[in-house]
């Protein structure tokens, strides 16, 4: 059974984009606002939901950047869209992660990066954006379809 999530690619005028950064038991990492898809939801709803969850921002989604397909060794079977947005509302703050109670949160830190910033950030999620996102915000995707490695 597939199941599936989103990250939103969340575009500023002034060419930034908003990263959050999570802090786990076994290490910290940079990505993209986003989170799963809940029933009853659309993938865009769900970008939606999870940006203003994550950074109380309300935004527009614009087009969908890649569709990023995962089989892993253990049979699971997920997906994840990535979208772009801009923002339409709301304030730039941390938000929270409704699945996890205070002494659980994830979240540490929500801001807007460039895309030089982005390539010296620790620890980003998943990597491939660094070298792909530029490219894909301009349009130049031949195909927004991708697999990745079981253990990734």
């Amino acid at each position: 059974m597939w199941t599936g999530g989103v990250r939103v690619v969340v575009q500023f005028d002034d060419e930034t984009i908003l990263m959050v950064r999570q802090q786990h038991p076994e290490r910290e990492i940079w990505l993209l606002p986003g989170g799963g898809i809940e029933e009853g939801e659309t993938s865009r709803m769900a970008a939606v939901r999870e940006v203003k969850e994550e950074t109380s921002l309300d935004i527009s989604v614009d087009r969908m950047l890649w569709h990023v397909e995962q089989l892993k060794n253990d049979g699971q079977q997920r997906y994840v869209n990535f979208f772009l947005a801009h923002v339409t509302g709301g304030e730039l703050i941390l938000g929270e992660d409704p699945e996890f109670d205070e002494a659980g949160q994830v979240l540490r830190e929500v801001r807007k990066v460039s895309m030089d910033e982005l390539a010296d950030l620790p620890n980003v999620y998943p990597e491939f954006i660094r070298k792909e996102l530029a490219p894909a915000i301009s349009g130049n995707v031949s195909d927004p379809w991708k697999l990745r490695g079981p253990n990734e």
